[in-house]
């Protein structure tokens, strides 16, 4: 039976637990394709899986973003041919329920991410349901096409479906290095409005380059005092957040009038004070985010097509160095996504 390697944990814990193991190469089944890997991108969700995530079926291979070629096609499979390059979309639903059908699948009661609720893509292949595919944009490279899907996806439909952005609207997006953050950005500005980002010190000419028309420094300056001054103390339209305690006091402060708060992570904290007189007398909402639909790939791609948004990759590591690559992701110095790329 022919092998492959994978990156798998087989118990929770610190670097030590990452292995490169020798397993057996999956076969399509009626419906699937198999993709040879060629690079696969990190999120934050690999290091929580490694660290423990209640849940998680152990050994399980990580890795939710990855990018390949088509190297079989399962019986009944028609979308795909040998030799295509693919993308593919990290989170999947049980296909059958009514938000399933109403392209809502990350409304599923069953919704599951790969490399977290079952085996994920930092594999030499990896077999999938063809509909968990998309084609990669001539444009791009794998790296740049494994840094898109699961960040671009969680930015849309923050930024979009639930953001309700307008060309006139003022957004401020916290955090430009992280992979959400990089989307955001770009995704605003490709709608055309006012754009305001914070960065490191250290990282603030990169985040200018994404096309902000204002960076602040979120380690040396007051963000919500610098948005009453940058919007004449109107606030933001819309806040893209994804810290947590760090950053709400000045999340809820430079929120306009029927501003809206879009929240997808926790990463400094989860418990925050909310005061409601302030929350109904502005009209503000607070909307949480997780993922996005498959559906909303096609216009993300068209616009990667177009030029207009890009996957922001900070540093490629050789697939037998996935340690190095956890332990650069924890430090919090990338801009972007960290890959790993596939020989």
């Amino acid at each position: 039976m022919p092998t492959m390697k994978a990156i798998r944990i087989h118990a929770h814990g610190g670097l030590e637990q990452l292995r490169i193991d020798d397993i057996a190469r999956p076969t399509p089944g009626p419906g699937q394709v198999l993709v040879e890997i060629k690079a696969a991108a990190l999120n934050m969700l690999d290091l929580w899986v490694r660290r423990g995530i209640p849940g998680v079926p152990l050994p399980v291979i990580l890795g939710s973003d990855g990018a390949g070629i088509v190297r079989e096609v399962g019986e009944g499979a028609s979308q795909f041919k040998v030799g295509d390059e693919v993308l593919v979309h990290p989170g999947e639903g049980c296909g059958t329920c009514g938000d399933c059908q109403n392209g809502r699948e990350q409304y599923c009661p069953k919704y599951s991410i790969l490399g977290e609720h079952h085996d994920g893509l930092m594999a030499e292949f990896v077999a999938l349901d063809e509909a968990q595919l998309i084609r990669k944009p001539a444009n791009i490279g794998f790296e740049e096409g494994a840094a898109i899907p699961l960040v671009f996806l969680t930015a849309w439909e923050m930024v979009v479906n639930k953001g309700q952005i307008k060309p006139w609207s003022t957004v401020l997006v916290w955090g430009a290095s992280s992979g959400v953050g990089s989307a955001a950005v770009q995704i605003a500005k490709a709608y055309g409005a006012r754009v305001i980002t914070t960065a490191g010190t250290a990282k603030l000419d990169r985040a200018r380059a994404l096309g902000a028309d204002v960076v602040l420094d979120h380690y040396t300056q007051d963000i919500a005092k610098e948005i009453k001054q940058l919007t004449g103390g109107r606030g933001c339209d819309l806040i893209i957040d994804h810290t947590g305690v760090k950053t709400w006091a000045a999340s809820t402060r430079s929120l306009a009038k029927g501003g809206k708060l879009v929240v997808c992570g926790s990463t400094t904290g989860f418990e925050v004070n909310v005061d409601l007189r302030f929350l109904y007398i502005r009209q503000q909402s607070i909307l949480g985010s997780t993922m996005g639909s498959r559906g909303d790939m096609v216009p993300i791609l068209k616009l990667v097509e177009a030029g207009r948004l890009r996957g922001v990759v900070d540093r490629v590591f050789p697939f037998a160095e996935i340690a190095q690559a956890h332990e650069y992701l924890e430090t919090g110095k990338h801009f972007g996504k960290v890959c790993l790329g596939f020989a």
